[in-house]
């Protein structure tokens, strides 16, 4: 046996033998009685809390701004395509993990233009029917204008997508590749858009990915027996890669902020652009004309 064949053989036993360690440990835990929930226990890269400008336990991954650049709201466009995709995987709106994140990062201070508005309107039309206590300041101009509105919106979302069983089957055997098998990869993309309210200008764009490997020994070789159940221990729900990939796709929309600088056009924004076409009206025309006298 040559020196080629030799550490392939030894890789793809190493493969095995730590695969299956891997499986032991996995069935060890899943066969123990239940333990007590733990508070904090799983969660996502979401993390923690935030209260006005401070925030705990939040991610040390997510950027974090010195002082806030304005108020904004979180819209989402139920009517795509994308959104109406989140039940099929038992994921609700993206807006309240989106709203927990921009807090801790104190970029932006939010204000309410979800369903909640229904609420703070329904208080109002009570102060205005006279049926509140006096003392309530339920007054007129007291709400706060968002300035920016933000929108997200899932670009990919796949589970199972490495191919990494095939690969390995063809290397090492059926045996490695069925323990491969069990290796999947899970990506997903997101972006935000950063809109001026009252501009109506998108001010920012960003996209942001994530991807994980869930792992279920054996590929599920061995059907609903003593070993089906391993996958279901440390496979990872389809929110979580999510989550992950917004906080990627918000991180660069902060960066993107840090470095902003307005874009601007000759003669002003929405006065024609610099686009001109014979006979028209706006400056840009007006040029063309000039030019061919």
């Amino acid at each position: 046996m040559n020196n080629n064949a030799f550490f392939v053989n030894w890789l793809g036993r190493l493969t095995i033998l730590c695969t299956m360690l891997i499986g032991l440990v996995a069935l060890t835990v899943a066969g123990c009685a239940g333990t007590t929930p733990t508070l904090g226990g799983g969660g996502t890269v979401a993390t923690g809390s935030a209260g006005g400008s401070e925030s705990q336990d939040a991610s040390s991954q997510l950027e974090k701004c010195d002082e806030a650049l304005g108020t904004l709201a979180v819209v989402e466009d139920q009517a795509a395509p994308w959104y109406a995709t989140l039940s099929q995987h038992k994921l609700g709106s993206t807006v309240p993990v989106l709203r927990i994140l921009i807090q801790q990062s104190n970029c932006f201070v939010i204000v309410e233009r979800g369903r909640a508005m229904q609420n703070m309107m329904q208080e109002r039309e009570l102060s205005q029917s006279g049926e509140m206590r006096k003392g309530s300041n339920f007054e007129k101009g007291q709400m706060v204008a968002a300035d920016y509105t933000m929108s997200p919106s899932i670009t990919f979302s796949q589970k199972d997508t490495s191919g990494i069983g095939g690969a390995v089957g063809g290397l090492f055997g059926p045996v490695a590749g069925a323990v491969a098998g069990g290796f999947k990869s899970n990506e997903a993309s997101t972006t935000l858009l950063l809109i001026d309210n009252r501009s109506g200008v998108q001010l920012a764009a960003a996209e942001g990915s994530a991807k994980n490997f869930d792992f279920n020994l054996f590929g599920g070789a061995f059907g609903g027996g003593v070993f089906g159940g391993a996958g279901g221990y440390s496979n990872t729900p389809e929110g979580k890669i999510l989550i992950a990939s917004f906080m990627d796709s918000y991180n660069k929309l902060v960066k993107a902020t840090r470095n902003y600088k307005a874009q601007a056009v000759k003669g002003g924004l929405g006065t024609g652009g610099r686009l001109g076409v014979e006979g028209g009206s706006t400056p840009a025309s007006k040029e063309i004309q000039n030019k061919n006298k």
